[in-house]
Order: structure tokens, then C-alpha cells, then sequence
């Protein structure tokens, strides 16, 4: 298997989610910083238009949304607790939950100056400004339920409070292990917390030790890498074989597969294989050949290309 790319920013919460549990793993990786928004054109050579970040790489596979890259770390680190796919209902429930109802409670309920700040000196006032105005314009298009600021700052606060329950009876969210649930709810809560500022320790003690205890792992071994470079991994390898999957009405034609929530842009490609879990497309570029492009498919939606 060739060496794990990351495509990610720092203030990114779905990064950090896939960071925080490749310290977990253990897994060595390396990382490619991106813009914090739209255009990303070498990035789009290799995924053909996916704009939510993060995006993992293994040569010439392309692996996008959390959920398929949280699936290839439990594959690579032998830990399925890590995969939702596999997952029972309950923590299947729980994480579809954190990874978007939560996060958009963290999102619109934590913000203000003070992370308008950490922005500016991440980047520039200029692109902050950028960043926000995307931002909003991707909201206007999204579909999913819209919240007030005070609506979230309640839904935030009730998701707070069920999980310092939760956290009173095992170190980690379902247990005395961590399992994918963690990682869900966790990268919402650092947001939250490490990012905008609000303090945890006195109202919810518990799940601000479970935070810490999260991190205590680390990011893991990780090395800098550039997008060149990640584009000459794709163009030197050819993807993995196929998995053997399911028969579908559109296999071996041009389709189009897109989230079905917000960030709606799609991805142009062949269907090559479906499984129980993902869509797999083969694109074609000059820049580096032939590359698979991997999407969940809970969550998301295919046409045929007209």
C-alpha cells in the first residue's frame, strides 16, 4: 500500500477528526495543506470537483468524506471500532448525528470575533473574508435544517450534558475503548473549544477529560508533503483492484455522485464498482492518469451523466 496522504488545513474540524485518529492508529502519514476554500485546482485534478475537506490518497485512490477515510484506517490499523460502516445501529445513529447536526450546532453556535481572528492569522483579512462569504453561499444551497444561533447554542449544550452522562460510566463515549463515535463527536467539540475559545472543564468536566484524553494521542508520525508530489503519487501507481461488489444499473457508465446535504458540488466519473458502502468512479486526466475516486454512499446521491 503506498503511503497515506491527508489533503487538509489546520482549522479544519473534519481534518483534526482524521488526524486525531491517525494518532490513535498510529498510522504514518503525510500532509498536504490546501486552501481553506474553492479553487483548489490540483486538488481537483485528483478528486474531479469534491470540495469538502479532508480528502486521504493512497497513490492513485482517491478517498472522499470522513467516512470512507475513517473505513481505510480501521482497514490499514486493524481496528473495525473505527469503521461506522460496521458499526451497530446505535453508534451508526449517534455518529450520523455528530458528524452533522452537531457540527453545524458547533459551527453556528460557537463562532464569533474571536475565531474571526484565529482566521485572519491563519491566512490574510482578505481570505478570511473569502472564507466567510463561501461559506455563507454554501449554506444558502445546502439542505439541511437551518438553526438559529441561540437554537444551537441549546442543541450544543444537550448534546453536552448526554455526553458527560455517557462519559460517567466508561472512559470513552460506548465503552471502555474508542471506537468511531469519539471521533465524531470529538472534532465538533475542538471547534468549539480549541478554536473559538468556549471553556468545557467546569460545566461538562468529563467530556472535557475525554478531549484530553483524545488528544494525549497525538497526530501521529507525519511528514510534509507537497501537492506536486501528490500528484506525481498518483501518476506513478495505478489504483488497487476492485472489490468485488454489487451489480447496478449504471456500472461501466458515465455518472454523477454528490453529498446530498451541503457542499453539493458533484464528481464526474465512470462507475466502476459498487459495494455494500461506497461508489467507486475512474477518472481519467493528463496530469495523472488514471485514478479512482472513492464516495460513500449513504449521504449521497447518483445520477446518470446526461
Amino acid at each position: 500500500m503506498s503511503a497515506l496522504i491527508l489533503h487538509q488545513y489546520a482549522l479544519s474540524p473534519f481534518s483534526e477528526k482524521i488526524r486525531a485518529m491517525l494518532g490513535y492508529t498510529g498510522i504514518p502519514w503525510q500532509a498536504v495543506t490546501v486552501r481553506e476554500m474553492p479553487p483548489r485546482p490540483h486538488l481537483e485534478t485528483l478528486t474531479g470537483g469534491y470540495r469538502k475537506i479532508p480528502v486521504a490518497q493512497s497513490g492513485a485512490d482517491i478517498f472522499c468524506d470522513t467516512r470512507i477515510v475513517s473505513a481505510e484506517l480501521a482497514q490499514v490499523s486493524g481496528l473495525p471500532a473505527l469503521d461506522a460502516t460496521r458499526a451497530s445501529d446505535e453508534v451508526a445513529v449517534f455518529v450520523r448525528e455528530a458528524d452533522l447536526e452537531l457540527f453545524l450546532a458547533a459551527l453556528i453556535g460557537s463562532s464569533g470575533p474571536g475565531m474571526l481572528g484565529k482566521l485572519i492569522r491563519e491566512t490574510s483579512v482578505l481570505d478570511a473574508f473569502r472564507f466567510l462569504k463561501d461559506r455563507i453561499n454554501m449554506g444558502r444551497k445546502a439542505r439541511v435544517p437551518s438553526m438559529t444561533p441561540k437554537q444551537a447554542r441549546q442543541r450544543l449544550a444537550d448534546h453536552l450534558t448526554s455526553l458527560e452522562n455517557r462519559l460517567s460510566q466508561h472512559h470513552y463515549v460506548f465503552g471502555p475503548q474508542a471506537c468511531i463515535a469519539d471521533f465524531s463527536a470529538y472534532h465538533s467539540l475542538w471547534y468549539a473549544r480549541d478554536l473559538a475559545g468556549k471553556s468545557l472543564a467546569s460545566r461538562y468536566p468529563r467530556v472535557d477529560e475525554w478531549m484530553n484524553r483524545l488528544q494525549a494521542y497525538g497526530h501521529g508520525d507525519q511528514q510534509p508533503l507537497s501537492i506536486d508530489s501528490a500528484l506525481a503519487e498518483a501518476r506513478n501507481n495505478t489504483p488497487r483492484p476492485l472489490p468485488t461488489g454489487e451489480s447496478h444499473e449504471h456500472l461501466g457508465q458515465s455518472v454523477r455522485i454528490a453529498p446530498d446535504d451541503y457542499a453539493r458540488d458533484p464528481v464526474i466519473g465512470e462507475l466502476v464498482a459498487v459495494t455494500e458502502s461506497r461508489w467507486i468512479l475512474k477518472r481519467e486526466h493528463d496530469d495523472v492518469g488514471t485514478v479512482h475516486v472513492h464516495l460513500p454512499r449513504d449521504g449521497f446521491r447518483l445520477k446518470p451523466e446526461q
